[in-house]
């Protein structure tokens, strides 16, 4: 008896033990697992629309079921004319915006972006060398690259350490009606296109200096009067899809990364819905970040065109167009890939859309209104 109890008294204490690091692990842990909640809940996904005659940009957040709330409306300081667009580039660290005016005096006007709250803080404007239908930043976020569509050119400026851009440092005449500039993912390489010219401009990118010279070859063709406008990388950074303003037209280019340039075409497919007997002009183009699928925007119509994307090469499906709102000119894919926001230059309203992760079908969830002439959009999750 006297050995029983003394086998019970010895494992009592681990028994007590155990339950009391449990509970103790129990303890410690909720901090931690509270923390993970917080930080995922303090999560936001902001959304910024450049607003042309209105002069200003809509802040809006959009929540985890695709609504829209609207947090602020900002002036972009310039001159009481406003110009025809206002394009939008954001930083890549997310933490300024900048936007392009386009009525003398050509400026870029910077701002902070608050992570906690997606408000909008003015540094201030700097030079821009012309009227830019297009903004970008580059990978390091030290020079701002635009594209002049009247002006023919594509320029250079470096961002200086407040934000603020500084004198073009280089100017590059191009064929008539430059539209679009970007940067390929390696900071190596930038694409920019000349409407009127029906051609894609292939420069090397000097990400210390900040300058551009030609590649080999230093352009590639498409179809004449074709109207090469906006350009997009594919995310597995295989492929680039060109919109021809024009004809609407898409170009599905293979990129070869190692020389940065772009392969033969292999498709063209027609950002046009069926049917459709007006004239063409298309705006914008824009990829699903998991790759997936592809959509372009076509102002005659009024309506989005959407394609299923093949993962090997790069071809393009129809999946036919979706209504949207008047003139859209600018549209934008969250970085989660669920929902499609789209905006109408001549309804001054943004509809969002639903993205059906199998299908690639666009769902309507509702319209929110926002400033005059919208026609920029982007979209950030901070912090």
């Amino acid at each position: 008896m006297l050995a029983r109890v003394c086998s019970v008294s010895r494992r009592w204490p681990f028994t007590r033990a155990n339950a009391g690091l449990k509970a103790l692990l129990a303890i410690v842990s909720l901090p931690l697992a509270t923390g993970l909640i917080m930080s995922s809940a303090s999560a936001a996904t902001y959304v910024y629309v450049g607003n042309a005659d209105s002069q200003s940009i809509s802040i809006l957040e959009l929540k985890a079921n695709g609504s829209l709330a609207a947090i602020d409306t900002v002036a972009v300081p310039g001159p009481a004319k406003p110009g025809g667009s206002l394009p939008l580039a954001i930083s890549p660290e997310k933490h300024r915006l900048y936007a392009g005016l386009r009525n003398e005096p050509y400026t870029a006007v910077t701002f902070d972006i608050d992570a906690k709250t997606g408000k909008l803080k003015l540094v201030g404007p700097g030079p821009l060398a012309d009227s830019m239908a297009y903004i970008a930043v580059d990978r390091t976020g030290r020079f701002l690259l635009s594209a002049s569509y009247g002006g023919n050119k594509v320029t250079v400026n470096a961002i200086g350490p407040n934000g603020v851009i500084a004198p073009a440092q280089q100017v590059v005449a191009t064929e008539p009606n430059a539209h679009c500039i970007i940067v390929d993912p390696t900071n190596r390489y930038v694409l920019h296109t000349s409407l009127g010219g029906d051609v894609i401009y292939q420069q090397k990118f000097d990400a210390k200096a900040g300058k551009l010279t030609p590649n080999d070859p230093p352009t590639v063709s498409v179809k004449a009067k074709g109207g090469p406008r906006h350009l997009v990388f594919s995310p597995d950074k295989k492929f680039v899809y060109l919109l021809n303003e024009l004809d609407a037209a898409i170009y599905v280019f293979p990129w070869d990364a190692a020389t940065g340039t772009l392969k033969k075409e292999t498709q063209v497919a027609s950002a046009l819905p069926k049917g459709f007997d007006g004239k063409p002009w298309a705006a914008d183009i824009h990829l699903t970040p998991d790759g997936k699928f592809l959509y372009a925007s076509e102002r005659t119509s009024n309506t989005i065109a959407a394609f299923r994307i093949d993962p090997k090469t790069g071809a393009l499906t129809s999946l036919g167009s979706t209504a949207t709102e008047k003139q859209p000119r600018g549209f934008n894919i969250d970085p989660s890939g669920r929902y499609l926001l789209a905006v109408g230059q001549l309804s001054n309203s943004m509809t969002t859309y639903a993205i059906d992760k199998a299908t690639g079908a666009l769902t309507k969830l509702g319209e929110t209104p926002v400033g005059k002439n919208p026609n920029w959009v982007e979209i950030v999750n901070l912090p």
